[in-house]
Formats: structure tokens, sequence, C-alpha cells
């Protein structure tokens, strides 16, 4: 998840009190406009798995989306820990003035435990019409948001579902109190183009998934819209036709992503492409009748190349943006989603967003309740942007932010044990961000960045856990890092105010 709509969710303790400098609540159409804190509510830290699920190295084809998925600790309701997803191939066809979506699934997958049926997540919204296993037509039941497959299956052996849906798709109510991001998974608006957004859970609005961060796959994705609409995705867009009037797009991910980092996007949509810097092809979707998108989202590129030179080569084949009509934000693997403000398409943003690919994208969380390891970087890297930008030390900048961070803890809990009906508040953000910088004054600047550079290369495609996470931290920079994190994680004080 982006910094998404920051300047909107301010709690109502900070926002009552902020003033001065920090207070910019009016977007402006400005190159580089400066970031601000918000907030929200508290409490458990349950306990996770302490093995980081990674792939094996050298892994090639479908191997390369082997994971260990596990029961998510703050939302358990969601994905199965016996299903490993190794491929999905979605077949989407969007009606938009029937509002229908018609789709037909192929999942790859292995059993990650011997069971009599496999689960997935699916919205009741979508009528599954048939499932094929083998060849071969089986049962199934599709209760609420859980669709049952009568298939057994054995540990680690692998097996092919074919899904046959359709039905008119509906966001599902998002647990946070932040009103950019009141719903999750597919959006449409009123002339019948769509989007999604679906951190920390939506997918299964539009397709059958484990929907939880700690099983990566690998997609395909076909999507037919009428011209001159399109349908964008993740990846690289492998083929585009138009015919009998429609436009059939089809997309390929070449590393695998969790459920929560797909995108789909269908509308009028222009497409303008560029190369940065290091040579990563980049590719632009915006409005057609919007130019003032295109001329923003075009510094993709500066900021890609600003990151490179902080975290290492970009971690993926391709990058790009699509423009879409939404508050937010969110790092969609390799095709960032971006609402069409001047907020969510600024330079402090796309810095932020690009950062995910490496913190979030290449290395993901196994477990929601360290969202903290995704957005604590990416946030302290967007602050080291604006600092540099403003023409001061980004430890001046921080100390604007250090302000609210104990409203922020007070109001939302600690960072790494938030309330699970209060996912994305701004205690995610700027606290580990600020306990980054510490980090950084604690060792130096030279085994800072080498391990900010080291984490994701070292964990490329993988869902770690904070267990892992804080035990390689601890080896790579030395004990004295140890309480700190602690303290900033998982104090219910405010370490600022020791």
């Amino acid at each position: 998840m982006g910094v998404r709509g920051h300047r909107r969710a301010l709690t109502r303790a900070a926002a009552l009190t902020l003033s001065g400098a920090l207070l910019l609540a009016g977007c402006t159409e400005a190159d580089d406009e400066p970031s601000q804190p918000s907030a929200a509510p508290a409490p458990p830290t349950p306990s996770a798995p302490s093995t980081p699920t990674t792939p094996s190295p050298g892994a090639t084809g479908h191997d390369l989306a082997l994971s260990q998925p596990v029961e998510d600790s703050v939302y358990p309701d969601m994905g199965d820990p016996g299903v490993d997803a190794l491929h999905y191939d979605l077949t989407l066809d969007w009606d938009p003035r029937a509002r229908t979506l018609t789709g037909r699934e192929v999942l790859t997958f292995r059993a990650a435990d011997t069971a009599e049926t496999v689960r997935l997540d699916l919205a009741p919204d979508l009528e599954v019409e048939q499932v094929h296993a083998g060849g071969a037509k089986v049962a199934h039941e599709h209760t609420g948001k859980d669709l049952v497959v009568s298939l057994p299956v054995e540990r680690d052996e692998r097996y092919r579902l074919r899904i046959d849906y359709a039905g008119t798709p509906r966001p599902t109510e998002a647990p946070s109190t932040r009103h950019d991001m009141a719903a999750l998974g597919w959006h449409t608006t009123a002339e019948g183009e769509t989007w999604t957004m679906q951190e920390p859970y939506g997918a299964h609005t539009w397709y059958a998934v484990n929907d939880q961060p700690s099983d990566k796959a690998l997609y395909d994705i076909t999507v037919t819209v009428p011209s001159p609409w399109v349908g964008v995705a993740n990846g690289e867009l492998t083929s585009r036709t138009e015919a009998d009037g429609l436009t059939r797009t089809t997309w390929h991910l070449a590393e695998p992503a969790s459920s929560y980092l797909v995108t789909l996007a269908t509308g009028e949509l222009e497409m303008t492409e560029a190369t940065s810097a290091s040579g990563v092809p980049l590719t632009y979707w915006t409005p057609a009748d919007e130019p003032r998108w295109l001329r923003r989202v075009q510094r993709t590129g500066a900021a890609l190349d600003w990151l490179e030179e902080r975290l290492g080569p970009y971690p993926f084949d391709t990058a790009g943006v699509v423009v879409v009509d939404s508050e937010s934000g969110m790092e969609t693997q390799t095709m960032i989603t971006l609402g069409d403000t001047a907020y969510t398409t600024s330079m402090p943003v796309l810095v932020h967003e690009l950062a995910h690919h490496w913190y979030g994208n290449q290395v993901s969380p196994a477990d929601w309740r360290d969202v903290w390891m995704n957005e604590g970087m990416a946030m302290y890297l967007q602050g080291v942007w604006e600092a540099e930008a403003a023409g001061m030390p980004v430890a001046r900048l921080l100390d604007t932010w250090a302000v609210w961070e104990p409203q922020m803890r007070a109001a939302a809990g600690p960072p790494a044990a938030y309330d699970p009906q209060a996912f994305g508040e701004s205690n995610i953000y700027y606290g580990p961000a600020l306990m980054w910088q510490e980090v950084r004054e604690l060792v130096g600047d030279e085994p800072f960045w080498e391990m900010v550079r080291a984490w994701p290369a070292e964990r490329d495609n993988a869902a770690a856990t904070r267990e892992d996470y804080r035990a390689w931290l601890v080896e790579r920079l030395g004990p004295e890092v140890d309480p700190l994190l602690d303290a900033w994680l998982l104090g219910e004080d405010s370490p600022l105010l020791d």
C-alpha cells in the first residue's frame, strides 16, 4: 500500500491540533508536493511463524512461485494455508453496459497439506458455473466468500483447476477508518470503467484466489472490453488486438506476486511508452481526455533513477502506471495504480510507490501484522527524497514528523500491533520511518545503506516473517539495534516520550 490519501487520513486528535507548516490541506499541480502525517486506532500482536517463505535459488517456471503459505494472524478468515498457488491464468470479459464480468480461470497450485477439499476466496457476487480438475467436472460449494471444491489432494502434489464464473463484481468493505480506502477490490464507475485496489485483501472480488500475502503466484491475464476501451493489468503487454468492436489485451507477469499486488483497470486509456535511464521499459496508461495526468506520471523515470541509486537495480522487467478514478495509490506490482488527484500523482507518491517494488513486492510480509516492513522503509525513502528536494537534512524533515508520532501511536497502537479494524493508518508509516533514521544514526551511513540494498536482494521473490527480518538485521548491524526495533515496533508508549 502506498501513502494513498494521507492528507485526508488524519485522526481527529491530530486534525484538531495540526497547525503551521504541517497543515498542507490543499493539493496543487506543483511538481514537488510535500507530504504530511495522518493516523488512527490500536491492539494485538499475535505470533507468527519464524521461517521465511523463500523460493529455491535458481528456481524456474512455476517453481519460482513456490511458497509456504501461513494463516494470517490479523485476517485469519482470508486465504487458506493449505493452498500454494503457483499460477493464475485469467481470461476476463467485461461488459460495461450490463455490468457483467465473465471469467475463466485456470489455477495451478501445490497442495501444502493433504485434504479432502480445496478452499479459495471468491466473492458471493460472482456465480460459479462449473469447476473442472484433470479434465473432469468436480463438485463445489460457494457459501459467502468461500469457494470449496471437492477435490482430494495430497501434500506437495500439484493440481490444476478450471473455474468458470460470471456476475457483477462489487467491492468489499475495508477494515480501516480511512475514507480513501473504504472499500477494497473491484470498483465500477458511473460510466462502467473499472479499477481495482485490494490491500490487505479484495482480489477475491473478481477472481478465485488464495487472498493472503504469504502466497505469491505468477499471472497471465487476458482482458476483453468494447473498443476503444482497453484492459490494463500487471506485467508486460504481450498482445493487443481489435476485432468485432472488442479490444483484447494479454499480460504476462514474469515474477510472483501476492494477490494484493495484482491490478486490473478498464476504460478509454491511452498508452505512452518510455525508458528509464537504466533501460527499464516504462508504460503509462492515462485517461485519453485528460493529458495532465500523463505529464505528471512521466516523472516516474526520474523517481526510478533516484531509487536505483540507493536500492540497486529495479527488480522487475517492466514498470508502469495506470491512472484511475480513485483517491488512492497502490504499489501494484510492475503496474502502479494511481488515483487521478494531484497528490496521488505527485513526485513523493511516485517515489513511495516505486520504493515498494523493493520493499513489499520483491520481498513481502508473510503476515499482515508486519505491513510496517513495507511502509516504514517506503516512507523513509520518501522522506529522504523530500529532504533532498527541499535542500535540508532528512533528520530535520523527520523532526516535523516526530511531533505527531506519539499521537499516531496513541490512536492506532504500536506499528507492529495495530487494530485489525484500523488497517493502513499512519502509525505504520511514520513511526517505522523514524525508527530507520535512528538505525541510520546508530550504525552510520555506509552500513545502513548497504543493509537497505541487501534485504530485498537476499529475499528476492520471498515472503518474510518479522522474526526472520529482525534476526537478519541484528546479525548484519549488531545487537544494539534490537532494543531499538523493539521499542519502535511494539512499545505502547512512543520512544520519543522516553
